[in-house]
């Protein structure tokens, strides 16, 4: 290697050390203002959010503290004084926007966004798995490896376990703190990639643009709070025509955009399937459209392949990474299990059947998405930023396309799951196409003493405005986070709690059934939110769009069926010695009349919704017999094999 090559490697170690060490203080301050926020929300007896205003009040006047930090941040950058304080500034401002913004909302609650409803039922079940054991594991079938990935759950359930909370209670506080952390960290990139100032304003826009309307999922989340930086920072990595000389040899100064940009696809593996499959894309588009511009300007093949290096190396990183949460299951399909079953893509829902346009909108979040629309076009040719961005946004809306042209073939890629992307890349550019349009319009104007005090001030309303309107978009589902009964029992609005109420008194009962800790049994129900506070294995999933493709979701649901018709407690013990798999230790039914009920579901798809729910009855006299203990608790009975194998 030359010296000069050396010196390169030398300084680019010393870039990367000095940002990855910067963004672990960010981290840790990032946590620790969550940690505080969190706890000091929770020592006051709050009233229910749904039921009063006090703390929609107090979440404005943290948000507004939150973006005057930012602010102060911004203005110490710009008269370059102080600039640690300001860093530091910068840091706490926008983790305290994001704690406040959702922990304020949520203090008089333990559950976070959504409750234990729907989505968030097998997300929580997946929580708690992983809290009962660091092993991946599926989040509800006993002998299988994960299918969905568990990167997000296991850190979430190391962090319940070092806390000792349940992994239902703990799903808030790490979800608030989590997305703190990342959009943290997201300014850190952002201020490795443009100027310091703006990277605090285009990291408060993301952020609060995923805070409306990606915090409900908060896995995904992290990762769409790190979409845009990691863009520009993959563009930068393929598109290099400064540093290529005559022989087309790229030199080493991408390398770090080269290993950022796999790091944040390996991460995107470990967390979320369908965003690293979107990034995987965009990053394959921006390859396709840099090759294209480097054949066109050298006529050489050989200009193509430092991009494809490059791509390749990228590929090599994510994919190690995604192999630390998708071994197991490769493993497992390598050995001869065969998916019989998968319907995650079986949802088409009506934004999944249109293309997404924001920037059409006649609202402030309209006007800002296109005022970011109208800089992506201008600056096209001249800004690597809006280069990135665009390539970025195409890939957004290809992907749309690609998504309701697989309808025909039975199928979508759930491109209604992609809007908050659009949103923080259109927010991003916002910021940026805000700038620079005040910029030429000072500029127009003979540069007015008071335009830029003016422009300020128009920016920071607009903030206010939008972040303050953050709770009432996530008004629903702040609201069930209240309506929902939690792991205790308890409702937080204080009022009867529903007949999840009982779980604490079944699970006490089949711990003293059974005799063995919960992860040793098997329970049949249809009310699979048990499971997402209880780590027991289910016999079957809530929907089989959850379910693991190695469960055969469909084979379990008929043979259900095929012991609910059976006649007598002998011939049902026989058919659980030798099901497929491996039997259920104990039955958890709603009692009806002389029947126990199962209510459970079958895909629809393509119908909206794509869930069609029936109910399979037991004849009570199935199980009239001492080799099944049976207990009524409220509207429940659990049966219990005594003698199960």
């Amino acid at each position: 290697m030359s010296e000069q090559a050396g010196g390169r490697v030398s300084l680019l170690a010393r870039q990367a050390g000095g940002a990855a060490g910067e963004a672990v203080l960010a981290a840790v301050v990032a946590a620790v203002v969550a940690g505080v926020g969190l706890v000091a929300f929770s020592v006051v007896h709050w009233p229910a959010f749904n039921s009063s205003n006090v703390t929609k009040a107090i979440t404005t006047v943290g948000q507004v503290v939150a973006l005057a930090l930012l602010v102060v941040a911004i203005l110490l950058l710009r008269l370059r004084r102080w600039a640690r304080v300001a860093k530091l500034l910068s840091w706490v401002g926008i983790s305290s926007l994001v704690t406040v913004t959702l922990g304020m909302p949520l203090a008089a609650t333990k559950l976070y966004l959504l409750g234990i409803s729907v989505d968030q039922e097998f997300r929580t079940q997946y929580l708690t798995r992983l809290t009962d054991s660091a092993a991946l594991h599926d989040m509800n079938y006993v002998d299988l490896p994960p299918f969905y990935p568990g990167g997000w759950f296991w850190f979430g359930g190391r962090f319940a376990a070092l806390t000792g909370m349940a992994g239902w209670e703990a799903f808030k506080p790490f979800a608030v703190l989590g997305l703190s952390v990342a959009a943290v960290i997201a300014l850190v990139l952002w201020s490795k990639l443009i100027r310091a100032d703006w990277a605090i304003a285009v990291a408060a826009a993301v952020t609060v643009m995923v805070l409306a309307y990606g915090s409900p999922e908060a896995y995904s989340a992290v990762l769409v709070l790190l979409f845009a930086p990691a863009m520009v920072l993959a563009w930068g990595a393929l598109y290099r025509p400064a540093e290529l000389g005559a022989d087309g040899a790229g030199t080493a100064g991408g390398w770090g955009a080269v290993v950022g940009t796999g790091l944040f696809l390996g991460l995107s593996a470990t967390f979320y399937s369908l965003f690293f499959g979107v990034a995987v894309f965009a990053v394959c588009l921006m390859a396709l459209v840099s090759a294209g511009v480097q054949l066109r300007r050298e006529r050489a093949w050989r200009a193509v392949w430092p991009i494809l290096l490059r791509l390749i190396t990228m590929g090599v990183i994510a994919g190690v990474l995604a192999l630390t949460v998708w071994l197991p299951f490769f493993l497992k399909v390598l050995g001869g299990t065969i998916p019989k079953s998968g319907t995650a893509f079986h949802y088409l829902p009506e934004p999944g059947s249109e293309l997404p346009l924001p920037m059409a909108h006649f609202d402030l979040l309209g006007a800002f998405c296109l005022v970011g629309t109208i800089w992506l076009v201008v600056r096209a040719a001249s800004s690597r930023r809006a280069q990135a961005l665009g390539i970025s946004v195409v890939a957004i809306y290809l992907w749309c396309l690609l998504s309701m042209a697989a309808t025909a073939a039975g199928t979508t890629l759930l491109s209604f799951r992609l809007e908050p992307i659009l949103l923080t890349l259109l927010a991003a550019a916002g910021v940026f196409g805000f700038a620079e349009g005040a910029r030429a319009v000072y500029q127009m104007l003979n540069e007015p003493n008071r335009f830029r005090t003016v422009a300020a001030a128009l920016a920071i309303i607009g903030a206010v405005a939008f972040t303050q309107d953050i709770p009432h978009v996530l008004r629903a589902e702040i609201t069930t986070a209240y309506t929902d009964t939690d792991g205790n029992g308890e409702r937080a609005d204080k009022r009867p709690p529903s007949a999840v109420s009982h779980y604490r008194e079944i699970d006490a009962d089949l711990l003293a059934q059974t005799g063995r800790p919960r992860d040793k049994s098997v329970v049949l129900t249809a009310d699979t939110s048990f499971l997402a506070i209880y780590p027991y294995y289910g016999f079957q999933q809530l929907t089989s769009h959850y379910a693991n493709p190695l469960a055969d979701f469909d084979g379990r649901a008929t043979e259900i069926k095929r012991w609910s018709a059976l006649t007598s407690p002998a011939e049902l013990i026989d058919a659980l010695n030798h099901s497929p798999w491996r039997a259920p230790d104990a039955f958890l039914f709603r009692n009806s009349g002389d029947q126990y009920t199962l209510r459970l579901s079958a895909d629809v798809y393509p119908n909206d919704p794509n869930v069609k729910r029936y109910t399979v009855g037991f004849p009570k006299t199935l199980f009239d017999d001492p080799r099944f203990k049976v207990t009524n608790v409220g509207p429940f009975t659990l049966v219990v094999r005594v003698s199960a194998p």
